[in-house]
């Protein structure tokens, strides 16, 4: 964590307060007592700052998984079966165990992943996502499969609509969502909503509140007709049966809950079970803080070092999980779950009627977009008001509608407590008018007229489910029989420190008709002075934030204005809604080259242990004797000079052991590398040059005691101007030395001279955090003798992590022994900037001779690691009338953070994919790296080629719109032919991308739907479609020539059975699968009897990088060629025994003949080698083809959007296994659909990065992939020219650029935006699309009116690098 001062503990109980707390207390149980996976658990000295998740991982089920520890991406999910007060029934509650107190289990029955199956005995849900290929990495799995237990446990007959539903709080980074939405959806029913229109319009929900008492869900059957519900059990699975799965155990339902405190000298829990004991604890200390479901504290806590002395868990006390229907408004308790909240709110419409109800319907709303299933399965009202949020989602509801809080002291437990108007609730920023005594108990939520009073309710956020609000609204209005205002609340969040009125709109509105055009436009007037905001306001975004509020207004206008005039422009009233979503893939892509093993779709080897929570990553490696863990110490500043390090406090805190620095390592030079230029240091020396830069580490007992520490070491800076952006970097011109270009034909300027057009432009591209969901985690254990240490380490290069840990330990690296069993997820962020930690935690090894342990969390990982290279190219383009490109002269700059890492080899791809798919005669293209003060920025996914290609296809959308053509024409004229060469002069062998385009494009009935989106947009003017065509070439080799190699060792135990070792490591893009997969056909035997254990530098030497798609291609030959020299040794056997004989029979007699079973294969990539400069030589072995199509809507009001289809087709060659495959290209697209759309990293102008965590950056979830998702490879063709293992290509990184298609289809849709309201400006779209980019790029007179302009010296709150 990054230094601060830190707070001395104050007593758990400040002494004047002691004996009034003591006096309620003194007789309560200190002994927790719950049920783990069917067994009784008693804990009698509970740890009272351990979370729940951290109690499993500390006993063993290590399932359970820590992927962000704010409740933001799942990976922690586990399910708690309780008594609901509310329903009066048992209700199986998806949790995230990373905010969980442990108090919070008392008297439940917390189920894990664990303890619903295994490997040998697997639960349906795990079977069939394993199965179904829905798992990848593996790391985010137990949380999916826990949420989709949850599901199952609550709702045996799911609709397609609830198990799309159900895991909007789980994320994933591998697979793109589509297989484990399809494995999910073999438990739905056959029939949906029978009135359902969208994923989200059931009858249950809809405006008018219409239906509920026909509702198909209150119908034995669903069609109304004599077909019963159905489910069906794929063949060969495991049949769901409910009446099998664990049972309440019986002892809960008699648990009494009673008042439970227990805790240690810094901490203290207090549980009471009635209102009374609660009241008497706020009496007696009112600063106590109450905690519900711990959704917000546990993050304060882990993030901002907050401490709560005293903290009281309300969620058992069932006087405030009720409600009533009375009539003229509802009552709802205090602390009743969000999810019982939305069963409530559903009674309520249905009880009082579409008009009445109208309070209830924009309140479950909001819910149906709030947080995700587990946040809402123990969030309450009463945290949202309590915390006082500016951007809550319930808040502007309540003021809307004048409820009132009810709140109580002890005095006035008897009568009717306090009432307190929820219109003079919030005071100012985080503060309320609730006494400290007080306590909410409920809220009283007035039902609306039956005529003339209207609700609605909006939310913008940064993507669509489980994400925070940008702005939100309330909107009422109340009318007299002439449609004039009788009274108004106009309430939003985000607009303010606090949920605020607009005062100034309101007062104007008032004695005004409503449905009179002055009076919308008086009131968007009124709000313009209302909401002033200035141009750097915190939270940023000032014209967007602006132009929401303008714009939910006037949707709202319209709205009320069609329900009293009964006509209203639909496409202006209605949000965009999804479609649950469905796909289809290619499944007869390999029938004319299926073999007995390879070309089969087997589903990864360890997906089986993944879903079980079997599968061992670096962190569930059980504790070793003595270990210690650490806790990093990191700049605060972006650049300055370091005066002082002072750690005499954190040696103070108990348990801490030691302080290391540089200073430990054995000569100064063993502290710098980085490849392949060693210019970074492991700890900051006098001078730090980013935020996140290591300059110390804590060593202790307890990761807490290590936090806690870290947060103790106080560090004294001398500030010194830095540089952030790519443009600032270019001004000052600081730049990395390296420099390389690619020319080719006439000298540029005199090609540009013979172009009918010459067209320029900047296109300007964001980064991308790598949010592979196992941050980076290492083990290092020293061993006793010739200096040998054994690294457990996170890593796709464990080779590097060998040489440099041998290198800070001062040891050979045969001394050195890196071993990899698997990663969560790596994505090119685990190749060098692993590499920091285990050599760090080494160091610490090495002087304290105790094994070391460290996992970062994920704030700290997104701040050291780095991201993807923001890119940003300046580029003129010279082009004929008939569309044909002469020529491209580009300078193209690549943001590399304060060291130079990858960067330059990312730049050169960038440069050498500048063309993507397009014949350019005439080019000139240079690449600078830019050194600017953030962290240093490294590989990813796509290593540069998504960059320049992105520029490439940027400056042909622009070109095209200003000479006049369809970009697809111009597209089609300058693509490459069969024959033709690159501007690096390689031959194009194989070209496949045409036949691509003219298939998917058929396939896709591309021309009937681009007819289609046309007349759409000339009929529609607030929603806008967009279709755009994107191919793509992506060179596969490492541009470094000696990294074209790989080893691989093969040993044949005499047993038959076949132990296989790889340089590449397994980090879900199943390459362990294809591996053993190679090795079984090679040596004809059963897939089943070959193993991979795990990577390691003593069984593999010199191994490169699992990088660059070209694993497969590498360690496959290798292992080959192993295999093939095995083989040999055995082929006397084979014709001796015949050829039916088994491996263990031939094993059996070789090793009797002293045959040697072990063999070593090597592999190095024939024909290539290019030098820059001169433009000579062949770059890349292949290149892997593709194209795609995407559709868009977007909402030009608000700028929402959903991708409404994507259908992609690749050229993989012939495929090892099409099911892997097929999971690489979709986990691709959607993670390149993030990088131009959601994914947006931002900075403080101080340096500090702002979007860390899942609750600031926005990785796409499983309802932001495209509602119709088809895929398919290329089949029926030749590839004479490929020589590779199987004839397959690399399938990792290509396709990523795919989701660029989508991006390129927004851009259509707002091009037809900007033509309604008379703007011919070209659009020049800046990556990613973001909501706020969209809107802002609209350009209509709402916009116009919304734009904030900085003043003098006025900077943007938040800077983009």
């Amino acid at each position: 964590m990054a230094p601060g001062a830190l707070t001395t503990p104050e007593p758990v109980v400040p002494g004047n307060d002691f004996h009034r707390l003591v006096s309620v207390v003194s007789e309560w149980d200190d002994t927790l007592r719950f049920y783990l996976n069917g067994a009784k658990v008693t804990i009698d000295n509970a740890d009272p700052e351990v979370t729940l998740l951290e109690y499993l991982r500390g006993i063993g089920l290590t399932g359970t998984k820590l992927g962000c520890a704010e409740g933001g991406c799942g990976a922690c999910t586990v399910v708690i079966s309780q008594y609901s007060p509310t329903t009066k029934k048992i209700y199986h509650a998806s949790v995230n165990a990373c905010l969980a107190p442990l108090v919070s289990v008392d008297g439940k029955h917390v189920i894990t992943v664990e303890g619903i199956g295994d490997v040998n005995k697997p639960h349906p849900a795990q079977e069939r996502i394993a199965k179904w290929h829905g798992s990848q990495c593996g790391f985010c799995t137990p949380g999916i499969v826990m949420s989709l237990y949850a599901l199952l446990r609550n709702n045996p007959n799911p609709t397609k609509h609830d198990v799309e539903e159900a895991f909007d709080g789980n994320l994933c980074r591998c697979t793109g969502y589509r297989p484990i939405l399809d494995a999910a959806q073999t438990f739905s029913t056959t029939a949906d909503c029978g009135k359902a229109t969208s994923s989200s319009d059931c009858c249950m929900q809809n405006g008018d509140g219409g239906g509920p008492a026909g509702c198909c869900k209150n119908r034995s059957t669903v069609n109304g007709d004599a077909d019963p519900v159905k489910r069906f059990t794929p063949p060969g699975f495991i049949e769901h049966k409910p009446d099998t799965e664990l049972i309440f155990p019986p002892a809960l339902w008699r648990h009494g809950f009673k008042g439970l405190a227990f805790g240690n000298e810094r901490k203290r829990w207090l549980r009471p079970s009635t209102l009374k004991e609660l009241l008497e604890i706020k009496n007696a200390l009112p600063s106590a803080k109450v905690i519900g479901g711990s959704t917000e504290t546990q993050i304060e806590v882990k993030f901002k070092a907050m401490q709560y002395s005293v903290s009281v868990y309300v969620g058992d006390i069932s006087e405030l999980r009720g409600y009533s229907f009375e009539d003229d408004h509802l009552v709802i308790g205090a602390n009743i779950t969000l999810t019982d909240l939305e069963g409530v709110l559903r009674e309520g419409i249905r009880i009082y009627g579409p008009m009445k109800s109208q309070p209830l319907v924009a309140m479950l709303k909001q819910l149906e977009y709030f947080a995700g299933r587990q946040i809402r399965n123990v969030g309450t009202p009463a945290g949202n008001l309590a915390t006082a949020s500016p951007i809550s989602d319930l808040n502007p509801v309540f003021v809307a509608t004048r409820s009132i809080i009810i709140a109580h002291t002890l005095d006035t437990l008897e009568d009717g407590g306090i009432k307190i108007p929820m219109t003079s609730f919030f005071k100012s920023y985080r503060t309320t008018a609730l006494p400290p005594n007080a306590v909410i108990s409920s809220i009283r939520v007035p039902i609306a007229r039956e005529k003339g009073e209207f609700i609605r309710a909006y939310k913008q956020a940064k993507r669509k489910d489980d994400d925070i609000a940008i702005v939100n609204a309330a909107l009422r209005v109340s009318l007299d029989h002439d449609n004039m205002v009788e009274s108004t609340n106009l309430v939003y969040g985000g607009m303010a420190p606090t949920t605020v009125q607009a005062q100034n709109t309101m007062e104007y509105l008032m004695g005004k008709k409503w449905n009179a055009k002055e009076t919308l436009e008086g009131a968007v007037n009124a709000l313009e002075q209302d909401f002033n905001l200035r141009f750097g306001v915190p939270g940023g975004m000032a014209t967007y934030r602006r132009s929401l509020a303008f714009g939910f207004f006037y949707r709202f206008w319209h709205e009320v204005v069609g329900a009293l005039e009964g006509e209203v422009s639909a496409e202006l009233v209605d949000e965009i809604k999804r479609e649950v979503s469905t796909g289809e893939r290619d499944q007869d892509t390999t029938i004319a080259y299926e073999q007995r093993i390879l070309g089969k779709g087997v589903p990864h080897v360890a997906a089986m242990k993944q879903v079980t929570g079997e599968a061992q990553y670096t962190d569930d490696i059980p504790k070793h004797h003595n270990e210690l863990y650490g806790s990093l110490v990191l700049s605060t500043k972006a650049h300055a000079k370091i005066l002082g390090v002072n750690s005499e406090s954190a040696l103070k805190i108990p348990g801490v052991r030691a302080y290391v620095d540089h200073r430990d390592l054995h000569s100064p030079e063993a502290n710098r590398w980085g490849a392949p230029v060693c210019d970074e240091v492991f700890f900051a020396v006098d001078e730090v040059f980013t935020t996140g830069q290591p300059i110390g580490i804590i060593l202790a007992d307890t990761q807490l005691a290590a936090t806690l520490g870290a947060r103790a070491v106080s560090v004294q800076y001398e500030e010194l101007p830095a540089i952030l952006t790519t443009e600032e970097a270019i001004e000052k011109e600081s730049f990395f030395q390296h420099y390389h270009y690619i020319r080719k034909g006439d000298p540029i300027e005199e090609a540009m001279k013979k172009a009918d057009h010459v067209v320029e432009g900047v296109a300007r591209m964001g980064g991308q955090e790598h949010f592979y969901l196992e941050t980076n985690a290492v083990l290092v254990v020293p061993k006793p003798e010739d200096g040998e240490i054994e690294v457990f380490s996170s890593t796709q290069n464990a080779m590097e992590t060998q040489s440099y840990i041998a290198q800070v330990c001062n040891v050979p690296a045969n001394r050195v022994v890196t071993r990899v069993k698997r990663l969560g997820g790596g994505f090119g962020g685990k190749e060098t900037r692993s590499v920091q930690l285990a050599c760090i935690c080494a160091i610490a090894a090495k002087k304290l001779k105790r094994p070391v342990r460290y996992m970062l969390n994920r704030d700290e990982d997104m701040v050291i690691s780095g991201q993807r290279h923001p890119f940003l190219g300046r580029w003129k383009v010279g082009v004929n009338n008939d569309g044909k490109i002469v020529a491209l002269d580009a300078d193209v700059f690549c943001n590399g953070g304060w060291t130079q890492d990858l960067s330059a080899a990312v730049c050169d791809r960038a440069l050498s994919h500048i063309d993507n798919c397009y014949m350019i005669p005439n080019i000139d293209v240079r690449g600078r790296v830019c050194k600017t003060n953030t962290m240093s920025n490294t590989a990813f996914r796509g290593f540069g080629g998504p960059q320049g290609m992105f520029i490439c296809e940027s400056f042909l959308e622009e070109a095209a719109d200003t000479i006049g053509m369809p970009v697809d024409k111009l597209r089609e004229v300058n693509m490459y032919q069969e024959g033709e060469r690159t501007h690096f002069n390689q031959e194009l062998k194989d070209w496949h991308v045409p036949l691509l385009v003219d298939e998917v494009k058929k396939e896709a009935e591309y021309a009937k739907r681009r007819e289609a989106v046309d007349e759409f947009n000339k009929t529609h003017k607030w929603k806008k479609r967009g279709l755009s065509l994107i191919p793509t070439k992506f060179g596969i080799s490492f541009t470094a020539l000696f990294m074209n190699q790989a080893g691989a060792l093969v040993h044949i135990y005499h047993d038959g059975s076949i132990l296989v070792a790889h340089g590449g490591t397994e980090m879900g893009q199943g390459l362990h699968t294809k591996m053993t997969m190679v090795a079984a056909q090679a040596l004809g035997v059963p897939l089943e009897d070959v193993l991979i254990s795990e990577t390691a530098t003593n069984t593999v030497a010199n191994t490169s990088p699992t990088a660059a798609s070209a694993s497969s291609d590498l360690n496959g030959y290798a292992i080959w060629d192993a295999c093939q020299q095995l083989n040999e040794r055995l082929k006397p056997y084979r014709e001796r025994l015949g050829r039916g004989s088994s491996m263990k029979q031939l094993a059996h007699a070789a090793y009797f003949d002293r045959v040697n079973l072990s063999a070593n294969g090597f592999y190095k990539t024939p024909d290539i080698g290019y030098t820059w400069g001169s433009n000579t030589g062949q770059m890349y072995f292949y290149f892997t083809q593709g194209a795609a199509i995407a559709e868009v809507e977007i909402d030009t009001l608000t700028g929402d959007w959903t991708c409404l289809r994507a259908d992609v087709k690749m050229d993989i060659g012939r495929s090892i296994n099409p099911a892997i495959d097929y999971g690489q290209i979709e986990g691709a697209f959607v993670q390149g659909q993030g990088l131009f759309t959601t994914e947006e990293s931002l900075w403080f102008n101080n340096g500090q990065l702002a979007t860390r965590g899942p609750g600031a950056y926005k990785i796409p979830g499983f309802r932001d992939i495209p509602q119709v998702f088809n895929v398919s490879m290329l089949k029926d063709v030749q590839w004479k020219n490929l020589n590779t293992i199987q004839r397959s290509k690399g399938v990792g990184e290509p396709p990523l650029f795919m989701g660029s298609s989508v991006f390129f289809a927004i851009r259509d849709a707002l091009k037809s935006a900007r033509a309604d309201h008379g703007v011919t400006e070209c659009l020049s779209l800046r990556s990613p699309a973001t909501p706020e980019r969209i809107r802002l790029s609209c350009a209509d007179e709402i916009i116009r009116r919304s734009r904030v302009q900085p003043q003098d010296g006025e900077k943007e709150f938040f800077v983009s690098i």
